[in-house]
C-alpha cells in the first residue's frame, strides 16, 4: 500500500523541481525528504526520480504517479467534505499555520468567535516561511495558511490547486521608544528620523526592501543594526536602541512603543489566507476562513481610526 505522506513529498517535489527545494518547502532535511521517496520508489516497485551527482528528476514513472496523486488528493478532501456536509455544525479539526505578527494579533478575535462552534477544533501553528506553509496547504498537511506579500502586487485567486483570499493591507509605521523626542508627533516624516540609529530586519528580508525602497526615494542613508524577527527588533525599539518602520498589525498592540503614522507613501503588506481549492465546501474550513475574514476587519478598522 502506498503511503500517503510520501506521495504527498512527491506531489511537492513535482512542484518544486529539487530536493533541496522540496526539503526547504516541507521544512525537512534533503536527507529525510530523499530517504522517504527512496522509500517510496520501493513500494512502487519502479523508479521515480531520475538522480544525478546534482540533481533529481521526475521520471516517466515518476510524473504518471504525480498526476495520480493530484487525484488522490481531491479525493481525499472530497471525502472529507462529503463526510462533514453531513452535519450542518462545523465540526472536526482545522490546521492554520501563521507568521508570529499575524497570528498574535488575530489569534485573540477568532477564538472568540468560533467559541460558538463547540465541536470544531482550530490549532493555530506557527508559520516558519511562505513557500513551507503553501508547500504544506497543497500537500494537505494544513487546512489554512496566512501568508504575506511585499510584492505590491495582488495575487490571483487561484494558482494550481490553491486558493488566495486577500485579507488586508498591512500599512506600515514608523515604531519610536514612547520616550523620544518625537513621539509626541502623530504623523512622522522619512527625514525626520534620517538622523536616528535604525534597527532592521537583515538584507533581503521583504520588510528590510520596504525600508531600502523609502531611503532611496528619499535619498537617506542611516547607520542600521540588523536583527532577525519583527518581535526582537521592537523590543529593541522599546529598550531605546533606535527606530524601525513595521506593520501596524505587529505593533498595534503593543503598550512599550510608540506608533506613528509616515508622511511618505509606503505600500504595505498584502495578507492572505490560502486553502486547497478542493476544500472549498468543508463547513469546518469555510467557518474558520470566515472568522479570519471578520476578525482582521475589524482589525483594521482600528488602523484605518488610528
Amino acid at each position: 500500500m502506498l503511503d500517503v505522506r510520501r506521495l504527498r513529498l512527491l506531489y511537492e517535489f513535482a512542484a518544486q523541481g529539487s530536493i533541496t527545494a522540496t526539503a526547504a518547502a516541507t521544512g525537512q532535511t534533503a536527507s529525510a525528504v530523499s530517504q522517504q521517496l527512496a522509500a517510496l520508489e520501493k513500494e512502487t516497485g519502479v523508479s521515480l526520480l531520475e538522480r544525478t551527482a546534482r540533481s533529481a528528476q521526475l521520471t516517466d514513472a515518476g510524473r504518471r504517479l504525480v498526476a495520480h496523486t493530484a487525484h488522490i488528493l481531491e479525493a481525499i478532501d472530497a471525502a472529507e467534505t462529503d463526510l462533514a456536509a453531513e452535519s450542518a455544525e462545523p465540526r472536526g479539526r482545522v490546521t492554520v499555520a501563521a507568521f508570529p505578527t499575524v497570528a498574535v494579533a488575530l489569534a485573540g478575535p477568532i477564538v472568540r468567535r468560533l467559541r460558538r462552534y463547540p465541536e470544531l477544533q482550530m490549532v493555530l501553528l506557527q508559520q516558519h516561511t511562505v513557500s513551507e506553509s503553501l508547500a504544506r496547504v497543497r500537500s494537505g498537511e494544513i487546512d489554512l495558511a496566512l501568508i504575506d506579500d511585499w510584492s505590491g502586487q495582488r495575487r490571483p485567486a487561484t494558482a494550481g490547486p490553491l486558493t488566495f483570499h486577500h485579507l488586508v493591507n498591512d500599512p506600515l509605521v514608523a515604531v519610536l521608544p514612547v520616550r523620544h523626542p518625537l513621539a509626541d508627533k502623530e504623523v512622522l516624516s522619512a527625514h525626520e528620523l534620517a538622523g536616528e540609529s535604525w534597527i532592521a530586519s537583515p538584507e533581503g528580508e521583504p520588510s528590510r526592501m520596504a525600508l531600502a525602497r523609502l531611503w532611496r526615494a528619499e535619498g537617506i542613508s542611516a547607520p542600521v543594526s540588523e536583527f532577525e524577527g519583527l518581535d526582537t527588533i521592537l523590543t529593541l525599539v522599546a529598550k531605546g536602541l533606535g527606530v524601525t518602520v513595521a506593520p501596524w498589525m505587529a505593533a498595534a498592540e503593543r503598550k512599550d512603543v510608540a506608533v506613528r503614522k509616515v508622511a511618505e507613501d509606503l505600500p504595505g503588506r498584502e495578507v492572505y489566507v490560502v486553502h486547497r481549492t478542493a476544500s472549498t465546501g468543508r463547513p469546518a474550513v469555510m467557518t474558520v476562513l470566515q472568522a479570519l475574514h471578520q476578525s482582521a476587519r475589524k482589525l483594521m478598522a482600528a488602523a484605518e481610526r488610528f
